[in-house]
């Protein structure tokens, strides 16, 4: 199944691509602004799909009339390389509540769904029109995304943000939103759907994320009693990765050893366990979607390598028990650790769940992507 992505470099675009290929092992094809604006790539890559997935937008810029312009100009770029193209692709587009209102991009995003709605009817296709709140997740953009963006950034970094306007707001994880729209695809009728978020206050937010910075700067971890508090953490965490680790907990020595806490959590449920691994052995080269996960190396060298999913860059650490340290896994990062030393490497994981062998939230990739010749 081919399925094209309009903002897939994006926030929402990349959560979309990470869990298509994660649940449905689909890897989309990821179109940013100058393919949607190239009239003859958009209609090539759309020519041939069964899905294409309009998340391509505009949230701010240096004026209303500039918002609006910027998301009726890619809708009616999507809308002319669908009727040139003649597919009767399934079109899903990322709309959103404000289309209800009288704003410059709530109005734009309903003459957007208007601009789809038509061109998909003329081509033959059908349009899920999804109506979004405001969303959250891993890697937002500060001051752009989202104000739980902004806050987690911030906090993540030392600093302190003020709430301006503290209001009731509905929140939907990235992740959630994304599996929406996956669904959304799956259907043949021209349909409407409202994703329904979760209400929380700005400053419970802020409160909540200063709550968990607190705690998880000295490596403990805060209550995650539900699942808006496991997306929250998930997201502040992407936030104060890489740069937090690998942490160094402080060693009680005496005549007989050494003592040390691995991991201190405060409520829920949790899973750890240790394994050994044989020198120049590899274990992991998987992600999670939700899972918060820690490696604590107790004996031996260990290289631990991480890769954000969908990018390149790979990121390492190195660490050895003569100096206890741990490195946190955060989610959508690929990640493994080898054993890069002599003797067996005692490493012990925690992680925030028991595991589900029905779902057990891992999915198998490499960090280390082999080059194409």
């Amino acid at each position: 199944m081919k399925v094209v992505l309009t903002g897939g470099h994006g926030f929402l675009g990349w959560h979309t691509a990470c869990r298509l290929r994660a649940r449905h092992g689909v890897d989309a094809v990821r179109l940013g602004r100058a393919e949607v604006a190239d009239p003859d790539v958009l209609r090539q890559h759309v020519a041939d799909a069964d899905v294409v997935m309009h998340l391509a937008g505009v949230n701010r810029a240096e004026s209303d009339e500039a918002v609006s312009a910027g998301n009726l100009e890619l809708a009616e770029q999507l809308a002319a390389a669908l009727r040139s193209s003649g597919t009767s692709a399934r079109v899903v587009f990322a709309n959103s509540v404000q289309a209800d209102l009288d704003n410059a991009y709530g109005t734009a995003k309903a003459r957007s769904a208007d601009l789809l709605r038509s061109a998909v009817g003329e081509s033959g296709g059908s349009l899920a029109d999804v109506l979004l709140p405001n969303l959250f997740g891993e890697h937002g953009r500060p001051r752009y995304n989202s104000f739980v963006a902004t806050f987690c950034h911030a906090v993540a970094h030392g600093e302190t943000p003020t709430v301006d306007v503290d209001r009731e707001v509905p929140l939907l994880h990235a992740q959630r939103a994304a599996a929406h729209l996956i669904d959304a695809a799956t259907g043949i009728d021209d349909v409407q759907a409202r994703p329904e978020g979760e209400s929380h206050g700005v400053s419970e937010v802020l409160r909540l994320v200063q709550g968990f910075h607190e705690l998880y700067a000295r490596g403990e971890v805060p209550p995650l009693t539900d699942d808006f508090r496991v997306d929250l953490f998930n997201t502040y965490r992407s936030y104060a990765f890489p740069q937090q680790f690998p942490m160094r907990p402080v060693v009680h020595a005496d005549p007989r050893g050494g003592l040390f806490e691995t991991t201190r959590t405060h409520g829920g449920t949790g899973q750890t366990f240790v394994s050994t691994t044989r020198p120049g052995a590899t274990r992991g080269d998987h992600y999670h979607l939700r899972k918060v996960e820690r490696f604590f190396v107790v004996r031996g060298r260990a290289e631990i390598r991480l890769r954000r999913l969908l990018d390149d860059e790979v990121v390492t650490f190195r660490l050895d028990g003569s100096e206890p340290g741990f490195v946190d896994m955060p989610t959508l990062w690929v990640h493994s650790i080898t054993n890069v030393g002599d003797d067996d490497l005692v490493t012990m994981f925690w992680a925030d769940q028991l595991l589900d062998p029905a779902d057990p939230d891992q999915y198998p990739e490499r960090v280390l992507v082999e080059a194409t010749p």
